[in-house]
Order: structure tokens, then C-alpha cells, then sequence
């Protein structure tokens, strides 16, 4: 288990924020937070992080009602697997996605967020390089570059091997076998 010195000594345990989508990343991610990170007592922030309208409307409420239905079954899952752990379900609305999740884990005082990594192909790297648009992985780097707790992007390595890539500030595609 990943230790944690930020524990409080009241009782209620840490707060850990995990960004969730429909992706097979972030289900690894909430996996890999779950087994190796959150103790008892903890809470659990799953932040779902939309794209803000292009109208100038920022409707906190508005989000759409599978997203909702989503995130509901996700934490009723977690409260029946985990029910010693508090889980909360936050959605933010932002033109970028990092500054959005760095934001939003530094007004929950979170002390460790994880993201989900996707390993992109090559090709696609260059692809997107030369078209000069932007990806997700700019975003968990601007995470783990500028959040102020504890930021960990996880990656499952494969099936055959297991196991776990893990990236930090200080660390890069670190191999955690478990």
C-alpha cells in the first residue's frame, strides 16, 4: 500500500480524488486507487471533468443524464465493495481539462489524485504533434506537474506481465508489479 503522511488524526482519514470517465484507463486508475492507496475511513472524489459549452454558458447543473446515471452506479458499486470508504461523485466544467482537475483537487484539499494513463501508439504521437492538437496524456502531465498533492498517473503495463506503470513528478512509466 502506498503510504500517506497527510492522514488526519481526527478520524476521518484522507480524501483521495480519482478522475473517472467511460474509459478503460480511468476504471484502471479507480481499480489501482482502491486496492493500492484508499484505507479505511477514507473518501473517495470520482471528478468527471466536461467540456465547457462553447456558448458561454456555464450551467454547473447541466450535465448530461447518462454521465449522471454513470457516476451513480459507479459509486453505489464502491459504497457496496468498500462501505468503511466515503465516496463523493464532483463534475466540473472547463475549457481545459488539467487546470480544471488541479483546481478542483486543490478546493477539495485532496492529498493524493489519480489519473488513468493511455499508452498512444507511435504513430499517433507524431500524428498529433504535427496537427498540433491537444491530448489527454498533456493533461495528466499538467496534473502531475501542477497539483499540489501527491499526483499519480497509472497505466495497466499488460496482461501478460501485470502489473503497473506509475508516473509522478519524480518518477516516469515506473513498473509496479502487484
Amino acid at each position: 500500500m502506498l503510504k500517506r503522511e497527510t492522514a488526519t488524526d481526527d478520524g476521518r482519514g484522507n480524501k483521495v480524488m480519482v478522475v473517472v470517465d467511460s474509459s478503460i484507463e480511468a476504471k484502471g486508475a479507480l481499480q489501482w486507487a482502491l486496492t493500492h492507496t484508499v484505507q479505511n475511513q477514507d473518501t473517495v472524489i470520482l471528478l468527471h471533468v466536461t467540456a465547457a459549452s462553447k456558448s458561454g454558458c456555464k450551467s454547473s447543473g447541466d450535465i448530461n443524464q447518462r454521465t449522471y446515471e454513470y457516476l451513480c452506479s459507479m459509486k453505489k458499486n464502491l459504497e457496496i465493495k468498500r462501505p468503511e470508504v466515503k465516496v463523493e461523485i464532483e463534475v466540473r466544467q472547463g475549457k481545459e481539462k488539467g487546470p480544471t482537475i488541479v483546481e478542483a483537487a486543490k478546493r477539495e484539499g485532496v492529498s493524493l489524485l489519480v489519473l488513468g494513463q493511455r499508452k498512444q501508439s507511435m504513430m499517433w504521437r507524431i500524428r498529433t504533434i504535427w496537427a498540433g492538437k491537444r491530448s489527454k496524456s498533456r493533461a495528466v502531465d499538467y496534473c502531475i506537474q501542477n497539483a499540489n498533492c501527491m499526483t499519480i498517473a497509472v497505466r495497466r503495463k499488460n496482461k501478460r506481465h501485470g502489473g503497473y506503470l506509475i508516473t509522478t513528478k519524480r518518477h516516469k512509466n515506473f513498473w509496479l508489479l502487484a
